[in-house]
């Protein structure tokens, strides 16, 4: 059985993302390849050939893989597809982009999200925000599959595998217009091992930047927000930790003035230390935090400001 996974990348380096795709692989064969599309990616492709358990890295270059276009990913994989059994990438926003048309086009229903390998044809996958957990076993002679990095250790460095150039599609159909890059010197909110979080109680953008900003910097952390807290337009949709937006599990996690709805709670439950603030003792979140302090955040974040010198 082969492996193939499609790597997540900034364009210089993969992330870790990918090392933990690696993981979920190996425990289906130990044959994984790695592909990277994009476009002058040569120091991603050689930094995926530095994970241990790599057998071999494919780099495939377009304009259209340069700008992540979906259609572009589709007809690059669909055409390596034959070589392999199975077809792996992060649970990111890209990896859910592309995944399902890579299986439309194989004609197989993609497996998505999963957080064990039971065995090659059966994995474990969170249903109902992540409140029951959901084995799925799949007759497909090829699996499309979607990794929550959240649940799987990344594969350590020190691997050396030969890297390969292989066609890159372009998709003609499609039109790239424009992006917005946030640019930011604080950890990316995916990655990040400190990660501090506002709620809809601190009751504007100008107190959600004023409260977080200056913990953030203090603790050299990542901003998140509640769902809650990016509909009313305290903070940018990237920041949005939860269900329908990002899946986080750094070291520390504090939630200020979050009350814990469940589409939040499945979105950093996993954290390794969740620090909770809120002035309600029944709020949600208390039930999955390590520590909570029952206070109004305005008195709270100052104390562990000076407290943290």
């Amino acid at each position: 059985m082969a492996v193939l996974v499609i790597a997540d990348h900034d364009g210089s380096t993969v992330r870790d993302t990918t090392n933990k795709t690696v993981t979920a692989a190996l425990g289906l064969s130990s044959d994984v390849d790695v592909l990277v599309v994009g476009q002058g990616a040569q120091a991603a492709a050689d930094s995926a050939a530095r994970i241990a358990g790599v057998r071999k890295v494919l780099l495939a270059e377009s304009a259209g893989l340069g700008h992540g276009l979906a259609e572009a990913v589709e007809a690059t994989v669909a055409p390596l597809a034959a070589d392999y059994d199975a077809i792996l990438t992060p649970a990111s926003t890209d990896g859910k982009n592309f995944a399902p048309r890579i299986a439309a086009k194989l004609d197989v229903a993609p497996i998505s999200d999963i957080v064990e390998v039971v065995s090659a044809d059966t994995f474990v996958r969170p249903i109902y925000a992540g409140n029951a957990l959901e084995t799925v076993q799949s007759s497909d002679a090829k699996k499309v599959i979607t990794v929550r990095p959240t649940a799987f250790n990344a594969a350590a460095e020190g691997g050396s595998a030969p890297v390969e150039s292989v066609a890159g599609a372009d998709a003609p159909r499609t039109a790239f217009v424009s992006e917005e890059m946030v640019k930011s010197d604080r950890p990316e909110l995916g990655a990040a091992k400190i990660i501090v979080s506002g709620g809809r109680a601190l009751g504007s953008a100008e107190e959600f930047h004023a409260v977080m900003e200056p913990l953030a910097d203090k603790l050299g952390a990542a901003i998140g927000a509640s769902r809650a807290a990016v509909d009313a337009g305290y903070a940018p949709n990237d920041y949005q930790v939860g269900q329908t937006g990002k899946v986080v599990a750094p070291q520390l996690y504090v939630a200020v003035g979050i009350s814990g709805a469940i589409q939040h709670l499945a979105g950093m439950k996993d954290s390794k230390t969740i620090v909770a603030i809120n002035k309600d003792p029944d709020a949600p979140i208390f039930q999955v935090a390590d520590y909570g302090l029952v206070a109004d955040y305005k008195t709270a974040v100052p104390e562990l400001l000076a407290a943290l010198g």
